[in-house]
């Protein structure tokens, strides 16, 4: 895979893990609740079912293309809806939303199912990677390029994710993006709306 393909696949996987949603919130609560420890590990947790969905989609989504090229175009159409409902949801979401966690008690063991069961629960996540990945995969894609779309995904969701929880593990941090989640959730919106025309406008070449 070129470099500069894979930087616009570092690129996507970034926005995708850091808009607001469920996951987020997972991460942060688990964080207040235990500490840095319980973040970190539901943060991993997570990103291993990230990795798996990644798996699942790469290898369908070269099948799909091959076989049933029209129901891969609709698929593909309403991934771009989601990522913009997602553009939208964020840009509405002002102060409000997963920076403002409700505070829990909760272990490691705890935090590592919860991450897992979110990442796996989650059905909109499977419509998210093939809005993503359809950008870059191709029938005849290598075995080698299909591993680094995989891991690109899963350490890119992992290392966000215990970024956030260790950063939050300061007690200054979080009041400081309260402050600023207005901002962090407009500049979300508006790349999550500008990658949403990117999968309408068709694969990155």
């Amino acid at each position: 895979m070129p470099f500069s393909l894979w930087m616009s696949l570092a690129a996507v996987c970034a926005m995708g893990a850091m808009s607001p949603g469920p996951s987020l919130a997972l991460v942060l609560r688990h964080t207040l609740g235990g500490g840095r420890l319980p973040g970190v590990m539901a943060a991993l947790a997570h990103a291993l079912g990230v990795g798996l969905y990644a798996l699942l989609t790469v290898w369908g989504l070269g099948a799909l293309i091959v076989g049933f090229p029209t129901l891969f175009q609709v698929i593909t159409w309403a991934g771009a809806a989601y990522l913009a409902w997602l553009g939208i949801k964020a840009l509405r979401a002002g102060r409000a939303g997963a920076l403002h966690p409700d505070a829990m008690a909760t272990s490691g063991c705890q935090a590592a199912r919860d991450g897992m069961l979110v990442a796996l629960g989650n059905p909109k996540l499977i419509l998210f990677f093939v809005a993503l990945l359809s950008q870059f995969v191709t029938p005849d894609m290598s075995l080698a390029a299909r591993a680094i779309i995989v891991l690109t995904a899963m350490i890119i969701d992992g290392g966000w994710y215990v970024l956030v929880a260790v950063s939050l593990s300061h007690s200054r941090v979080l009041p400081w993006l309260q402050a600023r989640a207005h901002w962090i959730n407009r500049a979300t919106g508006l790349l999550l709306l500008l990658l949403a025309l990117r999968v309408v406008a068709g694969p990155i070449v």
